[in-house]
């Protein structure tokens, strides 16, 4: 499995209410409607700036800290983004992008920058940019987080498995 994008650069701490503000998280709930306000509160505009299927958004340690909603990785998913890559996450919301089928990779951010090109592989673990010959390692993912991501999340890996049926 490889993603191929550009990096939106983050820093550390940034909590679900910096993701998707408070303001418009009870007032809309089309997650296509609401993605259009991520991040608006750190960066004014980020929506508009984002290629959509081609954004991987970077950032530092605890990303997605603060509340249990799953607004918050549902919208980053909607907007696009292909991938979120942090030094750390908050457990819950990773947790919530894995449910819904949110890509996430933990590894050490330091060397990405704003509008990098860079290439993850998850099966060898490693992050490069284009040009570069350095790679970042990050733990490859086992079988089961690629296959939530590429069933798009929980619910539609339980259907595929015939675990779980919609009634």
């Amino acid at each position: 499995m490889l993603y191929q994008g550009r990096v939106f650069k983050f820093g550390d701490n940034i909590n679900t209410d910096w993701i998707i503000s408070g303001r418009y998280k009870f007032k809309i709930t089309d997650m296509s409607q609401l993605a259009q306000y991520l991040m608006e509160d750190l960066r004014p505009g980020f929506y508009n700036e984002l290629i959509p299927k081609k954004s991987i958004i970077v950032a530092g340690e605890n990303f997605g800290m603060g509340s249990s909603r799953e607004q918050a990785p549902w919208v980053i998913k909607e907007a696009g983004v292909l991938c979120v890559v942090a030094k750390s996450f908050a457990r819950i919301f990773y947790r919530n992008a894995f449910n819904i089928g949110l890509a996430l990779v933990e590894a050490d951010t330091s060397q990405l920058n704003e509008s990098d090109e860079i290439n993850i592989n998850f099966d060898k673990g490693l992050i490069t940019r284009a040009g570069s010959s350095e790679a970042i390692t990050f733990k490859p993912w086992d079988e089961f987080r690629k296959e939530l991501v590429n069933c798009q999340g929980i619910i539609k890996y339980l259907q595929k498995h015939k675990t779980f049926a919609l009634k």
